[in-house]
């Protein structure tokens, strides 16, 4: 299986875009995307300096227009898996199907302005604790009345909150860690952001979702979301909440996943999936695509590591899928030909941190068990088919 990342904000880097505009009908493109979003894609991403793209409400949407680019010029109807890094969340959710393009770009925009907006208000900012135990890395961390707002992979947990709190991790930090205070504006997937959150939730509310024509990953818990309106509520919660890009990592290699391609600007997802596999048979074949001159890399890629698209209509069927690795159980009482109630809890997997439910999003008859008690099934794979009306 091949997967495409979409990276977050400080993979940026001045002048990235320069290259892609010698392609045709991009800076128009982006012109439009402009007007979306509020702010000048094509300075941004050509002219403008390092200062000026560090800026959240710009940064933001710069970061997805540019994912979202790159794809156009790849087959992506072979690529059986998408998932982003904080803001790259949106161009993962838009190259799966889930939001268009523009919606993806609009909620960008929004995204960026707000938590700029919410870092104005308090003195906040993030440190990366590199190194020691994972366990006492945490304890410290809220000891100091802090957060874990990015556990990125082993030994990689950044801490975010009050500058007062980061000063105190800085002169005690955890046995056998060092801390590395990051040019952030402010607490980034934190309480903190909460006024950003509610903005967002506000715009999102009003946007028509469908289902993902592909597996997609969610930051918040590296599981397989098969629902439109549960992955824009995920993407609103994610301002708040800590991303878990260890978890996303961990999904991958559930999935067998033997291929990657970074969207633009490319490289840090691909480093930290290097370091994290180094040695191990799990670590998939890597491309970064920065600029026009890696598209021929990438489409080799996806020619020899994806997959032709399915035919099966699993989304009109609605076939519930297994949104961790783990042990499923059916629950009890439900039985094929019975009926099964939107929201109704159809099972659960059992995984090491416990027991996740899984849910039905839309009601029908529960046409076909897919997977039956104590069967071992990974992210994303069908578990139970729903027929009758469609949605």
């Amino acid at each position: 299986m091949l997967a495409v990342l979409s990276p977050g904000q400080g993979s940026q880097k001045p002048g990235f875009l320069t290259p892609w505009l010698d392609l045709s009908g991009t800076e128009a493109r982006l012109r439009w995307w402009s007007a979306l979003s509020g702010v000048d894609l094509v300075h941004l991403g050509t002219a403008a300096d390092a200062d000026e793209i560090k800026d959240t409400a710009r940064t933001q949407p710069l970061l997805v227009a540019a994912s979202l680019l790159a794809a156009e010029h790849l087959p992506m109807h072979d690529v059986g898996l998408t998932a982003g890094h904080s803001v790259g969340e949106l161009a993962a959710a838009a190259l799966a199907g889930v939001l268009p393009a523009e919606a993806a770009i609009a909620l960008a925009g929004v995204r960026g302005r707000e938590m700029a907006a919410a870092c104005a208000l308090e003195s906040t900012g993030m440190a990366a604790v590199l190194g020691g135990n994972v366990d006492e890395v945490l304890a410290v961390i809220e000891k100091h009345g802090l957060h874990p707002a990015n556990r990125n992979a082993t030994g990689q947990v950044v801490a975010a909150g009050a500058t007062e709190g980061l000063d105190k991790l800085a002169a005690e930090p955890p046995s056998g860690a060092r801390i590395m205070r990051l040019k952030v504006a402010g607490a980034f997937h934190t309480p903190y952001m909460a006024p950003a959150e509610a903005a967002l939730a506000a715009v999102a509310a009003g946007i028509t979702t469908r289902a993902p024509a592909r597996i997609l990953l969610s930051n918040l818990d590296g599981t397989a979301v098969a629902h439109g309106p549960e992955m824009v509520q995920r993407l609103v919660r994610q301002v708040t909440a800590p991303v878990r890009w260890d978890l996303c990592m961990a999904t991958l290699v559930d999935l067998g996943v033997t291929g990657v391609i970074e969207l633009p600007p490319a490289g840090t997802l691909n480093n930290v999936i290097k370091r994290e596999f180094k040695g191990s048979d799990a670590l998939p074949e890597l491309v970064t695509l920065n600029t026009p001159d890696d598209l021929p890399a990438a489409r080799d890629l996806i020619a020899r590591h994806g997959s032709a698209p399915r035919r099966e209509p699993t989304s009109r069927l609605r076939v519930v899928v297994a949104p961790v690795a783990g042990t499923f159980a059916p629950a009890g009482g439900l039985a094929e030909g019975g009926t099964v109630e939107p929201g109704q809890v159809i099972g659960h997997v059992s995984t090491r941190q416990g027991p996740v439910d899984v849910t039905a999003h839309d009601g029908g008859l529960l046409t076909e068990w897919l997977a039956h008690h104590d069967d071992p099934v990974a992210p994303g794979q069908p578990l139970v088919r729903i027929g009758g009306h469609q949605p």
